[in-house]
């Protein structure tokens, strides 16, 4: 991780120790089952070796890619790995092997990549999980073609080492017909003595029982609800990211005076208006309507106007003693990320996965 720059306002501040009690969270609610975090997308703009190298106790770990995985491997983490989107060449399955990789497999060719690969593959290959398209219909081999394929894998590898996994659609909605037609397709399909995954965070909170023997959190791991009738506190979650900044400006704007690009929030009355210093340039969402929540000092104050590239403007009304340097929360301690994301109308990984680069990473205890 590159070091802090001395003059940015905004910073991302990560909590491994957050991050390692949310694991024991998923922990409890996988109840003896084998926990594996979900760290794809630098751990949702986290930083995934930061986070990895924090749960030494953490089974294995999942990714999207390759090049996610070698990352890992690069940083001295030696737990399994699995490639959820698994190898599409020759090339990617070579360096999996020599990694001691698990690829995922979601369609015939790749198990034929494999099988041109044969030697590499039974030398190296920690193992290969067989996805299932159930009613997700993202990634995935249908239940009518899994038998065939899975004699193939196990052909290669110990049938041990052929685990079998799908993915709910629509866990984080409890009593959901699909939940049923999933599990009841899934039924169908061959497992042998591989591994079976099947829960991500909304099926583990929800006390979903699948019978699998890896569950893969996500969401719950950084400190968001996965369930919206849960809230992160009823979950006993902690946020691992802070994001914060400092008022760089206030002012007093008259009654009828508009604030911001499009002049779509007039003040009512005389008001007292801070400017953070962050805005969608730094991945805070555009989108966000006035009234958003924003923590500025102690106090909980709500944003007006549109966001800029590089500032957000919020009311200070009833915060007198607010001023350039006083510091902001944008989410994270005492600011629930979940709260952000519902007025943005979307889910709590997305805001924390676009903040960008520009945003310095700063690692608490360090």
């Amino acid at each position: 991780m590159p070091p802090l720059p001395h003059h940015r306002c905004a910073r991302a501040e990560i909590d491994p120790d957050a991050f390692r009690h949310n694991l024991a969270v998923a922990g409890r609610h996988a109840d003896g089952r084998s926990v594996w975090p979900v760290i794809k997308a630098d751990a949702y703009g986290h930083g995934m070796e930061t986070l990895a190298r924090a749960v030494p106790e953490a089974a294995g770990f999942c990714v999207v890619d390759l090049d996610e995985a070698l990352r890992l491997r690069s940083a001295g983490v030696r737990q399994p790995v699995v490639v959820l989107h698994g190898a599409h060449d020759a090339e990617a399955v070579r360096e999996a092997a020599a990694h001691r990789l698990t690829l995922c497999v979601h369609h015939e060719g790749q198990v034929a990549l494999l099988e041109a690969a044969a030697e590499p593959v039974r030398a190296g290959l920690a193992g290969v999980w067989l996805k299932i398209d159930t009613g997700m219909h993202r990634l995935g081999v249908t239940p009518a073609a899994a038998p065939a394929l899975r004699r193939r894998l196990t052909a290669l590898l110990a049938d041990s080492a052929v685990a079998t996994m799908m993915h709910f659609a629509t866990a984080d909605e409890p009593g959901h017909a699909l939940i049923a037609t999933q599990l009841e397709r899934f039924a169908a399909v061959p497992t042998g003595r591989g591994e079976v995954s099947l829960c991500n965070s909304a099926a583990l909170v929800t006390g979903l029982q699948a019978g699998d023997s890896i569950v893969r959190p996500g969401i719950l791991l950084y400190g968001g609800s996965p369930v919206p009738s849960l809230s992160a506190e009823t979950l006993d979650l902690r946020p691992v990211m802070t994001l914060r900044s400092r008022l760089i400006a206030v002012k007093e704007i008259a009654a009828g005076e508009s604030v911001g690009y499009g002049a779509c929030w007039t003040a009512t009355r005389p008001t007292r208006i801070g400017f953070v210093a962050l805005g969608y340039g730094d991945g805070y969402p555009r989108n966000l309507p006035s009234g958003t929540p924003v923590r500025v000092g102690n106090r909980e104050v709500t944003t007006v106007g549109r966001v800029s590239m590089d500032s957000v403007a919020v009311d200070l009304g009833d915060h007198p003693d607010a001023g350039p340097g006083t510091e902001a929360v944008l989410w994270g301690e005492g600011l629930c990320v979940d709260r952000i994301a519902a007025a943005a109308d979307t889910i709590s990984l997305e805001l924390l996965a676009r903040i960008t680069a520009r945003v310095p990473r700063r690692i608490r205890g360090d």
